[in-house]
């Protein structure tokens, strides 16, 4: 009988943690802007969003995507939902009525850097959680990366 308590302890750990890696963390969202950004620079804007865009390529893992945005919101390129691509979001708000892309763009503006919290549907899980996104400037456009809290 200890036996079989012992099995189904380590089976719940193991359940566990693999939920807990099922989401991605904030290190792991900056890490991947981080390489995003190096893999424009180094590949140019056409090559970088064809890759940013591939739902099963590099730059998306579990709930963890890139995405781009000009200066005046418009999206550029999105790793989780392509029907955004094209859009103006300027206006866009988050649940709690957040104009969280005009937030991140004016941040940009000002700022090579930095960060913002908002709420978002999160791909994996289609529900809205709370978000924090780390953003570099390049020029004029903005790379962007997040992690679900």
């Amino acid at each position: 009988m200890k036996k079989v308590w012992i099995g189904l302890l380590i089976v719940a750990l193991t359940a566990g943690f693999a939920f807990a890696q099922a989401k991605g963390t904030t290190k792991e969202a900056q890490a991947m802007l981080g390489k995003a950004v190096e893999f424009y620079k180094a590949n140019g804007q056409a090559k970088a969003f064809a890759a940013f865009d591939d739902p099963k390529g590099k730059f998306v893992d579990r709930d963890l995507y890139i995405y781009v945005s000009d200066l005046n919101a418009k999206i550029l390129s999105h790793g989780a939902t392509k029907a955004l691509i094209g859009k103006t979001l300027i206006e866009l708000k988050d649940s709690d009525g957040k104009l969280f892309i005009k937030e991140l763009v004016d941040k940009a503006k000002g700022s090579s850097s930095g960060s913002i919290d908002y709420k978002w549907t999160n791909p994996t899980s289609k529900k809205v959680e709370a978000k924090t996104v780390f953003f570099q400037k390049i020029g004029d456009v903005v790379l962007v990366c997040g992690a679900y809290k």
